[in-house]
């Protein structure tokens, strides 16, 4: 059964903003998808498994951004 977890990502400004955590965040093993919010910076995963918590702060981070 799948289940979704949601972070909030801060420091997003546009499209390509969202398209980097997206990419960043599907890395992820485990990742089944990811629904980014750019007005709200939600991040939405949607895991098989539950997926740490530091790992999603550093994808987040990878792409240039915080996890409030």
């Amino acid at each position: 059964m799948s289940q979704t977890s949601t972070y909030t990502a801060t420091g997003m400004t546009s499209g390509h903003c969202v398209s980097s955590v997206t990419e960043e965040v599907q890395e992820i093993p485990g990742v089944e998808s990811v629904d980014v919010v750019l007005e709200t910076g939600a991040v939405s995963i949607t895991s098989a498994e539950p997926i740490d918590a530091a790992a999603v702060r550093s994808a987040v981070e990878e792409a240039g951004y915080q996890v409030a």
